[in-house]
């Protein structure tokens, strides 16, 4: 079975930084674009990050220049490294991925993983 899993969320104060992880596991052969997505109470689900296979980076305005995401292809990991964090970037963070496998190419989500910013 293919999945995604993430880790690395936490509560953290106004400024601080955090390193978000999602790692797919599985029978899998390629992973296409990969990305980070969040959703706040009441709000909907939003693009953060994604990186492409050929590693090219795409941003929302509102954490350009405070996050970055990157990939390992070796490990079939992508990784959301938040810094300056503001209280507005509390939400679920989830992780998304195209995926190649055993049953061709897939579109997976995990489960979630919760950033809470507060003093």
């Amino acid at each position: 079975q293919v999945q995604l899993v993430e880790s690395g969320g936490g509560l953290v104060q106004p400024g601080g930084s955090l390193r978000l992880s999602c790692a797919a596991s599985g029978t899998i052969f390629s992973i296409a674009a990969m990305g980070w997505y969040r959703q706040a109470p009441g709000e909907q689900r939003e693009l953060v990050a994604r990186i492409t296979s050929e590693d090219s980076t795409t941003y929302s305005d509102s954490v350009k220049g405070r996050f970055t995401i990157s990939r390992d292809n070796a490990k079939n990991t992508v990784y959301l490294q938040m810094d300056s964090l503001k209280p507005e970037d509390t939400a679920a963070y989830y992780c998304r991925a195209t995926v190649l496998s055993l049953k061709g190419w897939l579109e997976l989500q995990g489960q979630g993983t919760l950033v809470t910013v507060s003093s």
